[in-house]
């Protein structure tokens, strides 16, 4: 159906101005209670999650700090002995691991899935269930993997994890494995949180929002959520890679047979320089959110600072090898990357200018929020001007691998994400129960974390510059690094006391009795309405980039139901899904409820990688199967056919109900996949490139490639694959369009196992040489995308023959079709690759 507006609610007439039904509010609340007691294991609304979130993300920054702490007293004096060479290399691997993996990452994913509904006007995102399924896989195995530090099994080859010392050789133990499995489901988790916010920040908007009027915040996470899906499969792939050379020893890394320990170089730096802006970039967008908010005035350079946040996200990408300085790579790689590693702090800048600016015009009260933002400009700012420091050539060459990068490292990530987090906590934890925190209280805090950061990490930059070296345990005293040391620990402990004040007095403010949150800040955007289970009782029409200012009685509209959809037209829980671009409205999008499927759907995938790393197999495949049982459950009831085709969400206006094709969420969602799917890929190709080139002869003299004649009878079946998908896809309805899904299921599976014969035949040896390897790791993937498909297709046809699949209900089989089309190409691309590149080397 096609909207229909009946009047311009853009020209001042409220969307629905005539009076409520006396029962409208009472059914609007009943979908949207949340369980309690145990069953709150069941919740999937984002902003349940989103707190649960923040609260996991804050107990391991706590015990990475406490981590932090052990290594500095173990550093406080010269030859100490408090902690062995072994026990300091595995709290040094884990507590880099918990900050960067298991804090840094997942509080930004936290805070903006908890803030993001209310600041978007939206009743929710789109995927709850996703994101209540991407946040106990990462608290399950989370905690799952801090475990191992007390058994003896965390990882000990540094948060970076370089081969060869993480081969089978140097690590023969579990702890690399843990690393390797466990971080690999936490990226995996925080990708469904990217697709989540992307897919969200586009299409869930309130109406009237353009993109040129959404906060700048959502801009921030919106960026961040794209750098995530380029980003975090490198990361993947690498971790895959490295795990089949212990598991199968397939020597990727191993030099003496044909790999290439910079390899690893390659695919982790790729992930890990990106992840610094991925860290700070949200941090700048809250910045961006409060710094208006303290100086009583909107954002100077609003537009520039957007632009700058894109033009960062692209030099992240070109930026990996700036940590690889110091690994041979050629001199014209490296002064590229010194030229964007200094170009960066051009849009960084432009940021910066801009706050300052937007405090300059206002008139600023010295809140908390304020406290922190100020020590955030003055630390991160520190930290860029070193930054630029080690991105010159001669100068990274003497400082790498000293305490003048950990300083570095540290004035980057805590100024320029700690403190905007802990401002962001002052600011915004009156929306959970209406109490704010102590502003006495907060200077004490602020002080001693302010002052214990720069006591305990400044004098590193002297440290290293007299030459001390990193993920050293001990040292002796004629170093002369003593006192400096010291100096150090005890400015650390200051840090950790501040941060010990804020908890507590985070505590006690939770403790007290709720009240109305209103508007403590005077602050321009959404999420400061009024709001219940529920959201706000009407979505609101959004004139403006500051909507709480240009729109005087905003609030009181959209309580007493005056805006969008102040009801619940089906009965469930709903939300407007809004054009991307213009923020129109599209049509009605219905929500899912609370369920267990989510958390057991996790917690079997954490169960499967965890049990499986201590071979307890029987139980491991129990949780793998517990999580594939619970997971099609849930994508069983997710496409139905909804009770009603059009929902009328205001006076004037009468919306359909979900949408097809391009104009779906769920396909876009898809799409997002798809392209984390390709990059994964993209790396497994980079890496039988990279290979390859360190060949003197392409394929080696002992390999060789299989006959042509398999390809193309592989490339064949999968395009008849392909063809009966399309085929199935135009008979919705139809009694064919399950044989149609059970015989493109038997092409892919045959073209996979012809492929497979033709290597055979070559006699292609992984475990021989690395470029075998690579081939081998391709053919896997390839054959990871089979086997999914080989669960589709029956699945499919089960959905048909049961009429699930119907014109008006048709995602599930759309979106497979995608999966589908995209495992022919990547097939196809797979032999190309395989055959072409060794042309090019000849």
């Amino acid at each position: 159906m096609t909207t229909t507006i009946i009047r311009d609610d853009l020209s001042g007439t409220l969307p629905s101005s005539l009076p409520r039904p006396p029962d409208e509010l009472e059914r609007l609340e009943k979908p949207w209670r949340r369980p309690t007691g145990w069953r709150f294991l069941t919740r999937v609304d984002n902003t349940s999650i989103g707190l649960l979130y923040i609260g996991t993300a804050l107990l391991f920054f706590l015990l990475a700090g406490i981590l932090g702490l052990m290594m500095r007293t173990q550093l406080a004096v010269p030859d100490n002995t408090l902690l062995s060479a072994g026990s300091y290399n595995q709290i040094f691997t884990m507590h880099g691991t918990v900050m960067m993996f298991l804090f840094a990452i997942p509080i930004v994913e936290a805070i903006a899935v908890f803030l993001l509904p209310n600041m978007l006007g939206a009743r929710d995102l789109p995927f709850p269930r996703l994101s209540a399924y991407a946040y106990w896989a990462y608290a399950i195995g989370g905690l799952a993997f801090f475990c191992t530090l007390f058994f003896g099994l965390a990882p000990d080859g540094g948060w970076f994890m370089y081969p060869p010392l993480t081969g089978k050789q140097y690590s023969p133990g579990l702890n690399a494995d843990f690393w390797l499995l466990g971080i690999g489901f936490i990226e995996i988790s925080a990708i469904a949180g990217a697709i989540e916010l992307i897919v969200g920040i586009l299409f869930t908007r309130a109406p009237g929002m353009s993109l040129s009027r959404m906060p700048v915040y959502a801009w921030a996470m919106l960026v961040v959520a794209v750098m995530i899906v380029f980003a975090f499969p490198a990361i993947i792939a690498g971790t895959t890679l490295l795990e089949m050379e212990r598991a199968f020893d397939w020597p990727f890394f191993i030099a003496e047979r044909g790999g290439d320990p910079i390899l690893w170089q390659h695919l982790f730096w790729f992930f890990g320089h990106p992840e610094v802006y991925i860290i700070f970039l949200p941090a700048a967008g809250m910045v961006s959110t409060m710094i208006p908010t303290i100086a009583g005035t909107p954002l100077v350079g609003r537009k520039a600072i957007i632009v700058a946040l894109v033009i960062v996200c692209f030099f992240s990408f070109a930026l990996w090898a700036h940590h690889m300085f110091t690994a041979g790579l050629g001199v014209m790689t490296m002064s590229f990357v010194s030229a964007a590693s200094m170009a960066v702090a051009v849009p960084t800048a432009i940021q910066v200018f801009g706050w300052i600016a937007t405090l300059w015009r206002g008139k600023v009260t010295m809140t908390a929020p304020a406290l922190f933002l100020g020590g955030f400009m003055f630390i991160f700012v520190l930290g860029g001007l070193t930054g630029v420091m080690v991105a010159l050539l001669p100068f990274d060459w003497q400082a790498h691998d000293t305490y003048f990068i950990v300083a570095h490292l540290h004035y980057v990530l805590v100024g320029g994400m700690v403190f905007p987090v802990f401002a962001a906590l002052y600011y915004w934890i009156p929306l959970i129960k209406g109490q704010r925190l102590s502003e006495r209280v907060a200077k004490w805090a602020f002080w001693m974390m302010f002052g214990g950061f720069n006591i305990a990490f400044f004098p590193m930059h002297v440290t290293g510059l007299l030459g001390m070296p990193r993920r050293v345990y001990t040292y002796p005293s004629e170093m002369g690094w003593d006192g400096l040391n010291l100096v150090s620990t005890l400015g650390a402990f200051v840090l950790a006391a501040g941060v010990l004040l804020f908890l507590i007095d985070t505590v006690r403010t939770l403790r007290r009795p709720e009240q109305p949150v209103g508007n403590p800040w005077n602050a321009s955007t959404l999420e400061w309405l009024p709001t219940e289970d529920y959201g706000t009782r009407s979505i609101p029409q959004v004139r403006s980039a500051d909507p709480l200012w240009d729109q005087p009685g905003l609030a009181g509209q959209v309580e007493a139901g005056q805006h969008y959809l102040p009801g619940t037209a089906s009965g469930g829980r709903e939300t407007i899904a809004t054009s991307p671009v213009a923020g129109k409205p599209a049509y009605l999008l219905i929500l899912p409820g609370d369920s267990w499927l989510p958390f057991i759907a996790a917690a079997g995938t954490a169960g499967f990688f965890l049990l499986l790393t201590i071979k307890m197999n029987v139980t491991a495949w129990a949780c793998g199967i517990a999580a594939i049982v619970s997971t099609v459950a849930w994508l069983w009831g997710s496409d139905r056919k909804h009770a009603i085709s059009e929902a009328r969400v205001s006076d004037t206006l009468v919306l359909p109900v979900g949408a097809r094709g391009t104009a779906s969420h769920s396909w876009w969602a898809t799409i997002i996949m798809l392209v984390v799917d390709a990059t994964i890929f993209a790396s497994f190709v980079f890496a039988y490139i990279h290979i390859s080139m360190r060949l003197e002869v392409c394929p080696p003299p002992s390999a060789s490639l299989p006959d042509l004649r398999w390809p193309l009878i592989a490339g064949a079946l999968l395009a008849a694959g392909s063809g009966a998908m399309l085929w199935a896809v135009r008979s919705i309805g139809k009694r064919r369009l399950p044989w149609l899904a059970l015989a493109a299921t038997g092409c892919v599976v045959a073209s996979f196992l012809v492929d497979l014969h033709g290597y055979q035949l070559a006699g292609l040896a992984p475990r021989t040489l690395a470029w075998s390897a690579t081939i081998g790791a391709l053919l896997s993937y390839q054959g990871l995308h089979v086997i999914i498909l080989a669960i589709a297709g029956p699945y499919l046809a089960a959905r048909a023959w049961s009429g699930r699949l119907s014109p008006s209900s048709r995602a599930t089989l759309d979106n497979t079709a995608l999966l589908w089309h995209y495992t022919t190409l990547q097939g196809i691309v797979l032999a190309l690759a395989v055959h072409i590149v060794p042309l090019l080397m000849e």
